[in-house]
This record gives structure tokens, sequence and C-alpha cells, in this order.
């Protein structure tokens, strides 16, 4: 079988970064309590266990297994990848409940890791019935008429979306917000002990800005512009590998169906069903009628003029966005996500609401860069 470019692995790739981010977090406090690695497989059975725990940790690895069987099978790695697929999951899951036993915030367990494991097993499997029933090969006849032959970087960003809107988020559709959170980290990993004098932490510190602290919110018109952009972006994203213009329409739709979806899930998780809709004021719909608009009459331009317009908007974006402050109920949410019961899966959500815009930002920079002959005529 020949080797095919997949956007499965690199997808893998992160999705195994996140599984490593949200089983080790909060990183803090390390300690030996004189325990084997795998001390943990040979503990009592739990005394309490929830059907939350139970579900979270089978479909936690259920995309890590199907990701590495489609990564396998497209490279013609083994003859068995879905059984490789499975192996490495596993692996990476009892290596994590390993380390888990130091750190006093997390708790290792043997029922995790097999139910990490039946997770791994069934994406493996249902990855391997859908090649058997041709669904990736129709998958595959899909992407080569709607996408240019170059567009795996663009479909994982785009398949990075959905999942970035999933984390809370001071304005709707508003992603990568972290300038206040960063800038306050660096005056705190920097600031000298007391009674120190260290004089290049002081100039470092006085070359950073300081922590935004306004806690003025945003104007209507501001934020209004800001869950616009959040609809232009991705859809540029697609204009940049979808040639024709009908299917631009019809991406420019999914984009929008796709953040109302999106938004709506969060916030149930969030505050619970009865306010799953609370996100979707009148900012919020006036907002996304107007990025669809714009998404629309953005479709009939060609991909270079789209990447320009997209790095300029993104610009406006992340300006505005920093500047929004965190308002009591949404420092509330964060904390159940970074805490509480979300804490296995916040972290692929958390870091693609922070990072997305800015490998967005790359992606563009890199196309603008690329000549159209490579672009459409890739093999």
């Amino acid at each position: 079988m020949a080797t095919r470019k997949t956007a499965a692995l690199p997808l893998a790739a992160m999705y195994a970064l996140t599984i490593i981010y949200a089983s080790l977090y909060p990183f803090g406090e390390w300690r030996d309590q004189g325990n084997e690695l795998w001390a943990f497989l040979l503990a009592p059975w739990p005394k309490y266990w929830t059907g939350f725990d139970v579900g979270i940790n089978i479909l936690g690895y259920a995309p890590f297994g199907a990701l590495l069987a489609v990564a396998l099978l497209r490279r013609a790695a083994t003859d068995r990848p879905w059984i490789l697929a499975i192996a490495v999951a596993s692996t990476v899951s009892m290596l994590m409940e390993g380390l888990q036993a130091y750190l006093p915030a997390r708790v290792a367990s043997r029922e995790d890791w097999l139910l990490n494991s039946l997770g791994a097993g069934l994406g493996a499997g249902a990855a391997l019935l859908l090649e058997r029933a041709g669904a990736l090969e129709r998958w595959n006849h899909i992407r080569r008429r709607w996408f240019v032959p170059d567009a795996r970087g663009a479909l994982v960003l785009l398949a990075l979306w959905p999942v970035a809107l999933l984390f809370p988020s001071a304005v709707p559709l508003g992603l990568g917000q972290v300038l206040g959170r960063l800038l306050t980290n660096l005056h705190e990993l920097l600031r000298p002990q007391a009674g120190s004098n260290q004089p290049l932490l002081d100039f470092l510190i006085q070359l950073l800005p300081p922590a935004p602290l306004s806690q003025t919110p945003l104007s209507p018109v501001t934020e209004l512009s800001c869950v616009a952009i959040g609809v232009v972006l991705p859809s540029l994203l697609g204009y940049c590998v979808i040639p024709a213009w009908h299917r631009r329409v019809l991406f420019c739709l999914a984009v929008v169906a796709t953040a109302v979806g999106v938004s709506t899930m969060s916030s149930a998780l969030s505050w619970g069903p009865a306010h799953a809709w609370a996100w979707l004021n009148g900012v919020a719909q006036v907002g996304l009628v107007l990025g669809a608009l714009m998404a629309f009459v953005l479709s009939a331009v060609p991909w270079r003029t789209g990447c320009a317009i997209a790095l300029m908007a993104m610009g406006a974006y992340l300006s505005l966005l920093n500047q929004a402050p965190d308002s009591p109920y949404f420092a509330q949410t964060l904390q159940a996500w970074e805490q509480g019961s979300f804490i296995r899966f916040n972290g692929l959500a958390q870091w693609c609401g922070w990072l997305w815009p800015y490998a967005a930002g790359i992606y563009f920079v890199i196309r603008l860069g690329q000549r159209e002959s490579k672009i459409y005529n890739a093999t």
C-alpha cells in the first residue's frame, strides 16, 4: 500500500500532547512516595466511581485511538494498524497514570488506564470499520473535489477550531485572549524575592508592559466586531484551500452552524443545559449575521487577497479581544473548567482557545509566501 499524506498524524501528535497536559496538570509539587511507577496496577478497587469518570475516560482516548489508526493505515506502517494504535494509546495512558502518583493533585488509577485503553480500542475499531466500509476513501474523494491538494495545514486548523470554541471565552467566538494572563504570569515569574537585590530582574520587569487592569466592559460595537471577525477568520481559512465559489458559500454556512452549535454546547457544559443559549444575546446575534454576510461577500475574492484581509482582521480581532476584562461569572467558569470536573479534557480546548488565532495567523503568512502553482498543482 502506498503512503498517503494525511492530517491524522499531526492531529494525533497534538492530541497526545493534550493528553499529557491534561493528565499532569497542574504540574506542581511533585513528590516521591517510594512507590514504583506501576504500583497503581496493584491498588485496591476504588470505593467511589461515577458515570462521568467512566464516560470521560473512554471518550477522552477514543479520538486518539482513531487518529492513530488512520495515520498508521494511511502510511502503511503496519498490517495491523488498529492493534498498534491501541498499544501506543494504552502505553501513553499507563505512563500518564504512573506519573500521576508523583502529583498530589492527581490519583493514579488502574481503572482509568483500562478505560482509556478501551476508549482507544473503540476509536481504532471505529476507524477500521469506516475504512472497510469505504467511508475514508469517500472522504478522500470529497477532499480531492473540495480542496486543493496542499490543504493539510488548513484542515488541521479547521478541525481544531470547534475544539477551541469549547473553552469558555469572555466574548462569544473570542479566541486568543491570553495577553493579560501571560503578562501577569511573567511579572510573577520575574518578581525578585523579598529583600533580594537583583538588578537584572528589575530591568526585565521594567521592559515588560503592565498587565491590563481595565475593568471597563467592551462596548456593544466592539463586542459585535469581535463576534463578526470570529466568523470571518475560519471562513477565510477555508477559502484558502477551497477554489470553487459555490463550495465556499456552503462552507461559510457550515462555519456559522458550527459556531452556534459548539458555543451552545460550551455554554451548556459551563452553566448547565438551562443556560445553553445564554451566550446568544442580541449583540452576538447581530455579530453572527454580520459575520456571515461579510464571509459571503469575501467568498468571491482570490485566496491571496483573502489571506491579506485575514491578517488585517486578525490584528484588529486580537487587539480588541485582549482589552476585554474578565467578568466574575467568566472567572468562575474558568475555575470550573481548569480545576473542577472538566480537568480531564480542558487541556485541548484551553490551549486551542488560546493559540488557535496565532497558529492561523502563521498559516496565513506562510500561505501568502507560496506560489499559486505550488498550491493548486501539488501532488
